[in-house]
């Protein structure tokens, strides 16, 4: 696993540096804006950024978008403040896969680092609230327009809310195995690339019309 810590303040990226090499995560860089990560990424492998929002130049959204054009593989923390809410949610739109407070403990930083290596999507529970307020509209649809049934749904709703695939698995009472394949299966219904987008597709289609599932 290959981090980049992207921030303007460069005693923070020096304190993630060490919290992140204590627990033996190979930290392959620091940048001060999105600009200079995006040529990091031209020059050498990365896995995963921690992004700043808020920074010169370059801030934390446009390198996001500019950074998951070229480079889609690699997974973006985004680390934000309470009053960032229109950056996150154009963060999310960008392909964003995890969205922090500054203010959460380093070993849920570490904790989220994994999750994202493996494939999860992550959303703070203060910033989850947020994006749902931030992208819902009123608008409603069918969702048998979209061939998925009850199962397929009541993922994408707990994808929306940053649950892991084991937490859906534990809420649903289903494997961690049929859960991905349950995923695959919604990404290739809604032609959809990553869990991110279909977080994005929940809250930007608004009120869904179905019948949820017992265990919701």
């Amino acid at each position: 696993m290959k981090v980049l810590i992207v921030d303007d303040d460069q005693m923070l990226c020096e304190s993630l540096k060490l919290i992140l090499t204590s627990q033996h995560i190979n930290v392959v860089g620091t940048a001060y804006n999105g600009d200079q990560a995006f040529r990091f990424c031209q020059f050498n492998a990365v896995d995963i950024i921690l992004m700043d929002i808020r920074m010169p130049v370059c801030d934390g959204v446009m390198g996001t978008k500019k950074i998951k054009q070229a480079f889609p593989k690699v997974k973006i923390i985004i680390l934000t403040t309470f009053d960032d809410d229109e950056y996150v949610a154009e963060a999310i739109k960008n392909g964003a896969s995890a969205y922090l407070l500054k203010t959460v403990k380093p070993s849920k930083i570490v904790e989220t680092i994994s999750l994202i290596y493996e494939g999860n999507m992550v959303l703070g529970s203060a910033v989850a609230q947020k994006i749902s307020t931030l992208l819902t509209t009123d608008k409603e649809i069918d969702f048998s327009d979209y061939n998925l049934g009850s199962t397929h749904i009541a993922i994408v709703r707990l994808i929306a809310k940053g649950l892991s695939n084991k937490e859906i698995s534990q809420t649903l009472h289903l494997s961690e195995g049929t859960v991905r394949n349950k995923i695959s299966e919604i990404l290739t219904q809604l032609s959809l690339r990553d869990r991110t987008q279909i977080a994005i597709f929940w809250h930007t289609k608004g009120k869904i019309k179905f019948k949820e599932h017992p265990s919701i």
